[in-house]
């Protein structure tokens, strides 16, 4: 085991796999002597050349299409688009040619690429470079979506998404580019579609997933003083989601709290909700509840950008108002 970051693991995990297989390259923007965004590229077109690591015009939608004709012909790209904000201009690339190619053709040809996508706020980059638009691509049929929150999620799930025979869209949040941990450099790929209990708990399920899960477990912590035990449950992956994990975990708590750093109105989080109430209604306790992000751009002003985020405080709040008021008490379970 090592200590690396979120953005150094990434960057292994791509070297690792293009290693491995010689089909596997990679397209976009400032890879080569800037290294991408936070080094998640750095030293890649040294050691693997131009050809591997493409230097790409300023053209999303080119970058896309490209990508996607050089899937079906049979290489794996890995398709770097900076900013999430920028996949709307590769959006008909996207969804109507690399989610329904594999479906349209009958199966004769699939579209083996990773679309990623930097998602999230980060110390002032304003509208059009602060958004989280994963709730957009599990939307769309035929996409696999996968949000990581912690640097061994990324390199063993990176991975995973290079491997996979349909198209990824990869979400890696801007503000855990720095963050570090320990990661196993000899891991192979994690299993998509398979979420991570990340703490035990009886009171409360709380599932998140991306840069929410340290602040979850911020209010976990803080719940804990005061007597409550939160189960966390960190979903790696939006689509396929792992039903069974967070069915099992709100079944043995009968509520359920759903924290996520993007929209509230449409959001993920709403599909969650929906399927535990539609599936186990009997075994609530309580209503869930869904903590996010206002529908509203995300503002340059730090105070402004702050009022968009997610915090623990607003977490552990959320669960101590679907609690009785002493969970230990007489009315503990009802």
């Amino acid at each position: 085991m090592g200590v690396m970051t979120y953005a150094e693991a990434a960057r292994l995990s791509l070297e690792q796999e293009m290693d491995r297989d010689p089909r596997v390259w990679a397209l976009g923007e400032d890879l080569g002597p800037e290294g991408g965004v936070a080094g998640q590229y750095r030293g890649l077109q040294q050691k693997f050349g131009p050809e591997r690591i493409l230097d790409t015009p300023i053209s999303e939608s080119m970058i896309m299409g490209s990508a996607v004709g050089a899937a079906i012909c049979g290489t794996r790209p890995v398709v770097e688009l900076r900013y999430a904000d920028f996949g709307f201009c590769a959006a008909d690339e996207i969804v109507n040619q690399a989610a329904k190619i594999r479906y349209m053709l009958g199966g004769q040809v699939r579209a083996p690429l990773v679309i990623r996508q930097s998602v999230g706020m980060r110390n002032g980059m304003a509208a059009q470079h602060s958004q989280n638009n994963e709730a957009l691509w599990v939307h769309v049929p035929g996409l696999v979506v996968i949000a990581p929150g912690t640097p061994a999620d990324t390199h063993g799930l990176l991975k995973a998404a290079i491997r996979c025979d349909d198209p990824v869209v990869f979400l890696e949040h801007k503000e855990l580019w720095a963050t570090s941990g320990e990661v196993d450099p000899q891991a192979g790929p994690l299993p998509i579609g398979v979420a991570r209990l990340v703490r035990p708990g009886a009171d409360a399920t709380l599932v998140t997933w991306s840069s929410t899960l340290g602040r979850a477990l911020e209010a976990a912590d803080a719940l804990a003083q005061s007597g409550i035990s939160l189960e966390v449950v960190d979903l790696r992956t939006l689509w396929p989601w792992d039903r069974d994990t967070v069915f099992a975990s709100v079944r043995k708590t009968g509520r359920l709290v759903v924290a996520h750093e993007s929209v509230r109105v449409g959001g993920f989080g709403a599909e969650l909700v929906a399927e535990v109430a539609q599936t186990m209604f009997p075994a609530l306790k309580a209503a869930p509840v869904r903590v996010a992000s206002p529908r509203a751009p995300v503002p340059y002003a730090k105070p402004l950008e702050d009022m968009c985020r997610v915090s623990a405080d607003m977490i552990a709040a959320a669960v101590r108002e679907m609690l009785p008021a002493d969970p230990s008490g007489p009315l503990a379970g009802t």
